[in-house]
């Protein structure tokens, strides 16, 4: 019999953080939208890495496409949250 894994959904703990100083403080101000967004892009993440530790096989690929991917999520999430791009996703 088969267990499934769910560590790849343990990130989204990282979401307490704002909702946490949501109830503290009111300098942090997110929405449903903005919790649901930001979750789907850990998601993505942690599947995404996931993915790659299982798929190549040599070290330095592995490192390689886990920084690539981390750099294309933190790039996104930047540009979400302030828009330096200025794109029409930005935040502000």
């Amino acid at each position: 019999m088969k267990t499934k894994n769910w560590s790849v959904f343990s990130p989204l703990i990282l979401l307490l953080l704002p909702l946490i100083g949501m109830l503290i403080s009111d300098e942090v101000n997110w929405s449903f939208f903005d919790f649901l967004i930001m979750g789907l892009l850990i998601l993505s993440l942690s599947f995404g890495i996931k993915q790659i530790l299982r798929a190549t096989l040599k070290y330095k690929y592995k490192a390689l496409f886990i920084a690539l991917f981390l750099l294309v999520f933190m790039l996104i999430w930047v540009e979400l949250a302030v828009g330096i791009f200025g794109s029409p996703i930005a935040g502000n």
